[in-house]
Formats: C-alpha cells, sequence, structure tokens
C-alpha cells in the first residue's frame, strides 16, 4: 500500500476512531470531547496531503473489492471530492470544539451519544467525498441520513420526533423513488459507474432522455433541498445548533450539492450537459428556489429559521451552477461550496451563541444587544458579507464565476436572479446585526460568555475574509475538475 492509499485511509478511518473513543471515555467528559478535535485535525492534515497530490497530479486511489461488472468498492478521490474533503474535514475542527461550548452551556442531555452520531456522520461525508463510483455515492449518502437521524431527534420532544419523521420520509423516499434508479439507469448504459473526466454516458445516448435522467439525480438527491422537496431543512432547526451547523455547512446539504455537481461533471460531463441543452429546466428551478427561499427568509422571526431558508437559497447557486454548465459556473459552484460552508457555519454558531450567552431566539428580541455580544454580532456581519458576495470576503469570487458562468451560456437572466437574491440577503442577513448595534434594548438582558461558543465563529468569519486572498489555493482543484 502507497503512502497516498494510507493517508486516505487514515482520513476515512478517523473520524470513526474517533466515534469510538467518544464511547471508550463516556465517563470521562473531558477526555471524551477531545476525541472530536483530534479528529478533525488528524483528518484535515490528510485531507491537504490528499488535496496536494490531486494539484500535483498524483492518483489517490484504492479498491477493496469488486462487487459486480463495472461496479467496485472503491475510493477515488477526484478534485472536487478533494475540495469537499478539506471543508468537511477542517470545519469538524471548529464544529466538534464549537459542541463542547454549545452542550455543555445550555445543560444538554445525551451528550455522549450526540458526539457519536457526529463523529459517524462526518466518516459518512468523508466517504461522500473521496467516492469512486456513483454506488459509493449512494451508499454513504444513505449512511449520512441515518446517522444523522438521532441528531435531528435529540431532544426528544414531540416536535424533534415530527422533525425526524419527515427528514427520514423526504430524504429515504427520494433516494430510494429516483436516485438509485437513476444510478441503475446509468449503469445498463454506461457499463460502469466510476467517475471519469468528461462523463461516462456514451455518445449516442438519446438527449431527449436527458432531462429525465437528470431529474431522477436531481430530485432523488434530496439533501440538496430543491423546492419543492426542501421542507425537511426548515423542520431539522428544531435540532441543537451544532447540527444545525452539520447539516448546513459541514456535511449534509453539502454532501447534496456535491453529489449534484459529481453527477454534472462525472457522469454527463458539462459538454455533453451543455450540448444536449438538457439541463437549462433545471436552471429555472434553482432560480426559483433561489428567490423563493429568500423571499420566505425575510419572514421569519426565529434566526435558524430564517438561517435555514437562506441556506435552501443557497445551495440551488450550487445547483444552478451545475445546471448552466458551462465552466466557470462549474468551478463557480464548487467553489461556493467552500465560501458557503464557512460563512453560513458561522451563523449558525453565531446564533446558537446568542442562545446559549443570552437566552434569545427572535431577530425581534436582539435589540441592543451587540454591544454586549460584539464578537459574536462582528462575526455575523462578515459572515453575511460574504453570503451577499461583497468584497473582500470569500463569497464574492463564487458569484463573480457564477455570473460569468450565466454569461457564457447565454442566459442573462440568470444574471438577474442573482444580483435580485443579493439585494434581498442583504436585507434578511443585515437586519440582526443593525437591530443588535443600532436600537435600543427593549429589556435589560442578563448575559454568559461561554468562550466555547463565541471563539469558533470569530475564527469561521475570519477564514470567510481569508479565503478571498487566498482563493488561489483552491482554484487549482477547480480549474481540474473542467478540464478534460
Amino acid at each position: 500500500m502507497s503512502d497516498l492509499q494510507v493517508i486516505l485511509c487514515i482520513s476515512l478511518v478517523i473520524p470513526l476512531v474517533s466515534a469510538l473513543g467518544v464511547l471508550v471515555f463516556a465517563k470521562y467528559p473531558n477526555i471524551r470531547d477531545i476525541c472530536g478535535p483530534i479528529g478533525g485535525i488528524i483528518s484535515f492534515i490528510a485531507a491537504v496531503k490528499i488535496a496536494s497530490s490531486i494539484i500535483q497530479g498524483d492518483i489517490v486511489y484504492i479498491s477493496l473489492w469488486q462487487i459486480a461488472p463495472g461496479i467496485s468498492f472503491s475510493f477515488n478521490v477526484t478534485p472536487l471530492g478533494a475540495i469537499f474533503g478539506l471543508v468537511a474535514s477542517g470545519l469538524w475542527i471548529l464544529a466538534s470544539i464549537y459542541t463542547v461550548g454549545y452542550m455543555r452551556g445550555s445543560g444538554e442531555k445525551n451528550q455522549t451519544r450526540f458526539a457519536f452520531y457526529y463523529a459517524v456522520a462526518i466518516h459518512a461525508a468523508m466517504a461522500i467525498a473521496y467516492s469512486g463510483n456513483l454506488l459509493m455515492l449512494f451508499i454513504y449518502y444513505e449512511i449520512l441520513t441515518f446517522s444523522t437521524y438521532p441528531l435531528v431527534t435529540h431532544s426528544q420532544t414531540e416536535a424533534a420526533k415530527n422533525a425526524g419523521r419527515l427528514y427520514m420520509g423526504i430524504l429515504v423516499s427520494t433516494s430510494l423513488l429516483l436516485f438509485l434508479p437513476a444510478v441503475l439507469w446509468v449503469w445498463t448504459i454506461s457499463g460502469t459507474l466510476d467517475f471519469r473526466q468528461g462523463g461516462i454516458l456514451p455518445s449516442d445516448f438519446p438527449v431527449i432522455y436527458v432531462p429525465f435522467l437528470l431529474a431522477m439525480f436531481a430530485f432523488g438527491i434530496g439533501k440538496a433541498a430543491l423546492m419543492p422537496i426542501h421542507r425537511w431543512l426548515p423542520a431539522a432547526m428544531v435540532a441543537p445548533t451544532p447540527v444545525s451547523a452539520l447539516l448546513h455547512a459541514v456535511a449534509v446539504v453539502k454532501a447534496g450539492v456535491f453529489s449534484i455537481l459529481t453527477v454534472t461533471v462525472y457522469i454527463f460531463g458539462i459538454d455533453f450537459l451543455n450540448a444536449s441543452g438538457g439541463a437549462i429546466w433545471l436552471a429555472w428551478v434553482a432560480a426559483f428556489t433561489i428567490l423563493a427561499s429568500s423571499i420566505i427568509a425575510i419572514s421569519k422571526n426565529d434566526l435558524k429559521a430564517r438561517l435555514a431558508y437562506s441556506t435552501i437559497s443557497q445551495l440551488s447557486y450550487i445547483v444552478l451552477g451545475a445546471s448552466l454548465a458551462t465552466a466557470a459556473a462549474v468551478e463557480g459552484a464548487a467553489l461556493h461550496i467552500v465560501m458557503h460552508a464557512t460563512a453560513k457555519i458561522t451563523l449558525f454558531f453565531c446564533a446558537g451563541a446568542i442562545y446559549v450567552n443570552a437566552h434569545v431566539k427572535n431577530i425581534s428580541d436582539l435589540d441592543g444587544l451587540g454591544p454586549k455580544l460584539p464578537w459574536v454580532f462582528i462575526a455575523f456581519f462578515l459572515a453575511s458579507l460574504s453570503i451577499i458576495g461583497i468584497p473582500p470576503m470569500g463569497g464574492s469570487w463564487s458569484k463573480f464565476l457564477l455570473m460569468a458562468g450565466a454569461v457564457d451560456a447565454a442566459m442573462p437572466a440568470m444574471l438577474l436572479v442573482l444580483a435580485v437574491s443579493s439585494l434581498l440577503n442583504v436585507y434578511y442577513l443585515l437586519e440582526p446585526v443593525l437591530r443588535a448595534f443600532f436600537k435600543s434594548a427593549k429589556k435589560d438582558i442578563h448575559v454568559e460568555k461561554h468562550v466555547l461558543t463565541i471563539i469558533p465563529p470569530v475564527i469561521t468569519a475570519a477564514i470567510s475574509l481569508v479565503l478571498f486572498f487566498a482563493v488561489d489555493w483552491i482554484m487549482p482543484l477547480t480549474n481540474l475538475m473542467v478540464v478534460q
């Protein structure tokens, strides 16, 4: 086994080792709670090494056994997979630290169970990132669904149980009824499920079937939260805030849009998809989702609910980039996975910090709270600027490339969609900050200072700023995605 194969195994196994450590040290909370950060650091170092090797042209691949002709249980890191691996492992470090502060600060029960399933979910996300074929992607997509179910229902309230049923009902039904049949369809016509630069569909695949196959993937991958199969995401906000961060930034929804982008690039191939015109309908569905969810977000007073609909909108930016099927759009979509992840995890960290330290959930109750939690609201402000797409924040690069991709695809209407969406972002993301700093407090709110809930969002907000200047570190991977 080569050094790169060992590193690949380490990146996949370490989250499981971390999960086991959580169980072993269940009676020793301090040791138990350090398993996540240590696992995250090791996984991230491995992910950096893997990404560097991919940039240098190395093949990072391991095959364990043959399942059927053209299908193997294997991991083969693509440039896009390397990007997602960096996001999932890197944010796991801060998410696990934040989780300790949140769970202890809010006095949550069953913390061992929570930390165990959290680590298993990260393992599933890393396996999705490094999957070598569609079947592997599907298997770990399902594992991610089932491992996050106990997190969504963690509080065991009736609302949590209902949210869990909706979560499982939508995600499992869409994957079994649409995603899995699409995988089988690809296998029957291509003879393989392996990811390949330029796609694997045969050249004589009837163009008339392209929209139908794409629709099976787009709506079968329910974690991408396209309307009208998005309802599970806002419902899941009953879970503790660390779960929201996991759902919206680190693993779940990012696994959804990553899967759609993977299918676009490595199954259809962007040239084939562009020439067939089979993705135009999906661009309009994504555009509708972007605007409709943004409008709904404005109406939400609950901070986490507003951020949930913001996530639905931002995910469709990535789906839009995939459906435009131009080099700039696809690179912008891949870049948006990174930029949105760092900004959105910051926003949810801040929402949780506000709740744990000030016991406030509603935006209307944030008046005058800024001076009491200045670092939290500054972090919220910076992350909001990144989501909006204002320089010098990282999100401005991905939005610029998406706009360039819309021009290349001869769909100028999408420029208007992106512009209107950004204006709506300004309204619903900056209102909490303006209330906190520029409105007088309605009542005196006692504020605590749980440091582990404040430091992580400050760091992730700083990362969103650094990414604007360090985008060249990521672009070599996005460039490799579109090189034929």
